[in-house]
C-alpha cells in the first residue's frame, strides 16, 4: 500500500495552498461572527504519526481541546481540530464577544462556541480540498473532547482502522488584528485506507 509519506514537497505545497484558501474563507466567516479582524495562516503542513503529534500540541501536563468530525462523501475518514486549552478558551471569548480572560472553564456556551469554530474551520478546509480534488467531502456534526493530547488522539484515532502513521497535519495560526494576538491550532486529517489510496492517486495527478 502506498504511504502518504511518499508525497513529494510539491504535492504538500499544493495542499498547503489549498489549506490557505480554506483558511481565508474561515477567517472571513469568523471575523463576521466575532466582530474582530481575524486572519488565518497555514505556515506548515506535514505528515505525522500518532506518536509524533502530542509534543506539537501542548506540554505533557496541559490539556487540549479537540473538535472531532467524521468526513463523509467521496472520501471518508476523521478530522480533528486541536488547540491548547488556553487558546481554545480565547477563541471562545472571541466567538462570544467577551473580554480576554473571562472564560476559564468549558460551560455550555463555551462548548457551543468552540464546536462552531471547529465547524467553520474544518468545513472550510474540507470545502477547499473538495474543490482542489474535484470530490464531494461532507463534515459530520462536531464533537468536543477535552483531555491530555495523547488521550484525545487515542480516543479519536485509536480504534480507527487506518494507518496511524498517515495523519495529515495542517498547522493553523489565527492572528487577531485588534490586539496582535496569535493563536495556534492543528487540523488533522486521517482518511480511511480506501480513501487514502484515492487521495494519493488524486494528489499525484494534481
Amino acid at each position: 500500500m502506498a504511504a502518504i509519506q511518499s508525497l513529494k514537497n510539491i504535492q504538500l505545497d499544493a495542499l498547503r495552498e489549498t489549506a490557505n484558501i480554506g483558511a481565508g474563507h474561515a477567517a472571513t466567516a469568523l471575523s463576521q461572527m466575532t466582530g474582530s479582524t481575524i486572519m488565518i495562516k497555514v505556515p506548515a503542513i506535514s505528515v505525522a504519526s500518532v506518536e509524533e503529534l502530542p509534543a506539537q500540541f501542548a506540554p505533557d501536563e496541559e490539556p487540549v481541546a479537540a473538535v472531532l468530525m467524521h468526513m463523509l462523501g467521496d472520501l471518508t475518514g476523521r478530522t480533528l481540530l486541536v488547540f491548547p486549552k488556553p487558546t481554545v478558551l480565547r477563541l471562545a471569548e472571541l466567538m462570544l464577544r467577551r473580554p480576554i480572560g473571562s472564560s476559564v472553564a468549558f460551560s455550555e456556551l463555551e462548548t457551543s462556541a468552540i464546536k462552531e469554530t471547529g465547524n467553520i474551520l474544518s468545513g472550510a478546509y474540507m470545502n477547499a480540498l473538495s474543490d482542489f480534488l474535484g470530490m464531494l467531502l461532507l463534515p459530520s456534526p462536531p464533537t468536543l473532547v477535552v483531555d491530555m493530547s495523547v488521550a484525545v488522539l487515542t480516543s479519536a484515532f485509536g480504534e480507527f482502522s487506518a494507518d496511524p502513521d498517515a495523519i495529515l497535519c495542517v498547522e493553523s495560526e489565527f492572528v487577531v488584528r485588534d490586539n496582535d494576538q496569535t493563536l495556534r491550532g492543528f487540523f488533522l486529517l486521517l482518511p480511511d485506507p480506501a480513501s487514502l489510496q484515492v487521495l494519493l492517486r488524486a494528489l499525484r495527478l494534481a
